[in-house]
């Protein structure tokens, strides 16, 4: 029997050990799920801290209930370790590490290095690997697979190496790991075989692709596409600022049409580790190619100058009140990168209260959902939504609009809202004069002129 067949027929009988490396907002949600689907799992972190987390029965992820790890912990089908050797287990490995951009915007490959010369030095015959991180196109044949030959692996005959990008969309109530389709492709027929039939195991839907370059820029192109569009419609909200029309009517107008429209919102920036960074991958590869992408750049380029849009409608609408910047209390409601997670990573709202603190004024947070952070050595504490603050405060700042807050409450207290994400439009007449993208003006209601 091949190695192909026999590491098929223990995925058929869930008789093979999977091991999962990186157990973030990626990987622990994949180890849940196939351990669910009878899988032992040995999952790797180079944190002690969430390994120990997770072996009491604890998550550190929010999509990841405690009681779910505790069940598989219990039943001993789940292990976290920071014992790189238990690897050699495995018969299938799937790499979820991060993949960040440096200053430079250039991709930062140390995360995906350090775990390909891992899993390299675990590696053996009858094995399938998988890298998820999402990477530039070419990763997985120019960093993995060198690896695994200079141990005498022929992949496609020893060893099995496939790209499967992750789809975490965290806190989405909706799409999760199983039922968000598994695009695989591997850098043989072989490779994309083994591949579709682990996670066909696990997942609802897998899709095979012709290659792992093909499956790397299918999630560059995913999130390019809403990169460039949340940028058309951030300048589409400048624009209507400009001449004074509400972006907000004239978006819900645009979506009435049954084709040929996809609605997108503006807000105070980009934020998460797929949106803000990914296209950054395609045009690092794309330049060492000589080729400049140009929608990629411009999209950017408006996207990361929301934060000064937001911070200066901020300032005139202090302006309107005879207030200016300095010396304001300002109070930012939401500071995860979208509504209803604890994700901060690339949040707009960590720009915009920098940039209002550079301006001299005296910034304050409430997040239900990260109830601290620090960042650059800056510490901060979520502070609790009262009717005296709000009542003291020079301007309320939605950035974030989580549902657990009560915006009812925010609009009968406070002078002064301005809102990035029209939350307040659903109320009608508030007391708080409502300041929004595109406008400057008070919002109808009894707080108007």
């Amino acid at each position: 029997m091949s190695a192909q067949q026999r590491l098929l027929t223990r995925i058929g009988d869930r008789s093979a050990v999977a091991a999962v490396i990186g157990l973030g907002y990626v990987g622990l949600p994949l180890a849940m799920e196939l351990c669910e689907t009878g899988f032992t799992v040995v999952g790797f972190d180079v944190s002690e801290r969430v390994c120990a987390l997770l072996m009491r029965g604890e998550s550190h992820i929010q999509d990841v209930p405690a009681a779910q790890v505790a069940k598989h912990v219990a039943a001993g089908r789940f292990l976290a370790t920071t014992d790189a050797t238990r690897l050699a287990t495995a018969d299938t490995i799937s790499i979820a590490v991060p993949t960040p951009l440096a200053k430079t915007r250039d991709p930062d490959m140390s995360y995906v290095v350090a775990a390909a010369e891992t899993v390299s030095a675990q590696a053996r015959a009858g094995m399938l690997i998988v890298l998820e991180s999402t990477t530039y196109p070419g990763t997985t044949r120019e960093l993995l697979q060198p690896r695994l030959e200079a141990r005498g692996l022929e992949i496609g005959r020893d060893v099995f190496l496939a790209f499967s990008p992750e789809r975490v969309d965290p806190g989405n109530p909706v799409y999760h790991t199983k039922n968000t389709p598994k695009v695989v492709g591997g850098i043989t027929r072989a490779c994309t075989e083994v591949a579709t039939a682990f996670y066909a195991s696990t997942i609802d839907t897998v899709v095979p692709v012709s290659s792992p370059e093909a499956a790397e820029l299918v999630k560059l192109l995913e999130n390019t596409f809403r990169s460039v569009n949340i940028g058309l419609v951030n300048e589409m909200a400048i624009v209507c600022d400009r001449l004074g029309v509400d972006i907000w009517e004239v978006i819900d107008a645009a979506a009435t049409k049954p084709f040929g429209f996809m609605k997108f919102t503006p807000g105070p920036g980009i934020g998460g580790h797929c949106i803000p960074l990914d296209p950054h991958y395609l045009a690092w590869k794309m330049r060492s190619l000589n080729y400049k992408t140009r929608f990629i750049d411009l999209a950017s380029e408006v996207n990361s100058s929301m934060p000064d849009f937001v911070v200066e409608k901020i300032a005139w609408a202090l302006n309107d009140e005879g207030k200016a910047v300095k010396g304001s209390a300002i109070l930012v409601l939401g500071i995860a990168y979208k509504r209803d997670i604890d994700d901060m990573r690339e949040s707009p709202a960590l720009d915009v209260m920098r940039r209002l603190e550079e301006r001299g004024a005296r910034v304050q947070y409430h997040d239900p959902h990260v109830p601290h952070f620090a960042e650059d050595g800056h510490a901060m504490a979520s502070v609790p939504l009262t009717p005296e603050l709000l009542g003291a405060v020079d301007a309320v700042v939605i950035i974030t609009d989580h549902a657990a807050v009560d915006y009812v409450a925010v609009g009968a207290q406070a002078a002064l809202v301005v809102d990035t994400r029209n939350v307040m439009a659903a109320l009608g007449a508030t007391r708080a004069r409502v300041v929004t993208l595109t406008s400057s003006r008070p919002a109808v209601g009894a707080g108007s002129e």
